[in-house]
């Protein structure tokens, strides 16, 4: 016997309590951050205003028109206290709880989510004020959950470089592509194209689906004493500030990045992107290998 979910509005009440403390944690946070005004340093931005970090923090929305799969970074190093190190913990602990619960919310309920977006702003005016005047429209998930990069331990070095993957290939099954062909119109003449084609290929053929990928700011750690599991340094990729603990009330030795990202891509071709120059289904940026 299966459990039954419980009902929408229960894990949509339980959604209200968890965005709450997660609002709660980045104001305690942020007026941490302003009282001390750690050693910062910001990409492309000078420190000196210190309700920097409340924005870049509550920056949970989005924009209109913005793609979904987009997100908005903010990229930073903050030599943090103590207690401002514990303080970005409990965001984390935070951000990971919405998470979860959004995830059992799109399993067992997933015309709830919409309205949890919506509903969301407004239990903090101050917030739904903000979105009204910035423009910003709903509860943007991926910013919403996403974490703050925290070093488990003193760092003396951080180099900070664009990567570029350029591309992000899953591999899928003729079967699969024609399932995602159906959930398109097909009745258009572009679709019936497509299907056509892909009969036109073996069943057990493998075909790969393109994604291109915005150039990521990866952070290397170098920490001051070795890891417990013996490890020097660390790579992240960072969106949001990285948080450092304060080494002697300082910031680590820091090689920024280059102005721009690479128009090229940073990574070694793989063996397994022998892809044909053309796309084979256009709709779903799909390709044969050669």
């Amino acid at each position: 016997m299966t459990d039954t979910p419980p009902p929408s509005y229960h894990l949509l009440h339980e959604l209200d309590v968890h965005f709450d403390q997660l609002v709660a944690t980045i104001e305690r946070a942020s007026a941490l951050y302003e009282s001390e005004q750690p050693p910062t340093w910001r990409f492309h931005h000078a420190a000196s205003n210190p309700a920097w970090l409340r924005e870049a923090l509550l920056d949970m929305w989005h924009q209109q028109g913005q793609d979904g799969r987009e997100t908005r970074n903010y990229i930073a190093v903050i030599a943090a206290s103590d207690e401002l190190l514990e303080a970005c913990h409990q965001i984390n602990h935070a951000k990971a709880r919405i998470s979860d619960l959004i995830a059992r919310i799109k399993h067992s309920h997933p015309n709830a989510l919409s309205d949890a977006k919506a509903r969301l702003p407004k239990r903090h005016p101050h917030i739904d004020e903000i979105l009204r005047k910035s423009g910003f429209a709903r509860l943007h998930l991926k910013q919403c959950w996403r974490q703050l990069p925290i070093a488990p331990a003193p760092v003396s070095r951080v180099r900070l470089a664009w990567y570029s993957s350029g591309r992000s290939i899953k591999r899928v099954s003729v079967q699969e592509a024609e399932q995602k062909l159906l959930q398109l119109d097909s009745d258009a003449p572009h679709i019936r194209i497509q299907l056509r084609k892909l009969a036109s290929i073996p069943s057990r053929e493998i075909l790969a689906q393109v994604q291109t990928q915005a150039p990521l700011m990866r952070a290397n750690l170098f920490f001051v004493e070795p890891l417990a599991d013996g490890h020097t340094r660390r790579a992240l990729n960072i969106a949001m500030p990285l948080i450092v603990p304060a080494n002697e009330g300082r910031l680590p030795h820091l090689k920024a990045p280059a102005e721009t990202p690479p128009t090229t891509r940073t990574r070694a071709k793989r063996r397994d992107e022998k892809l044909e120059d053309d796309v084979y289904l256009p709709s779903l940026r799909i390709f044969r290998y050669r």
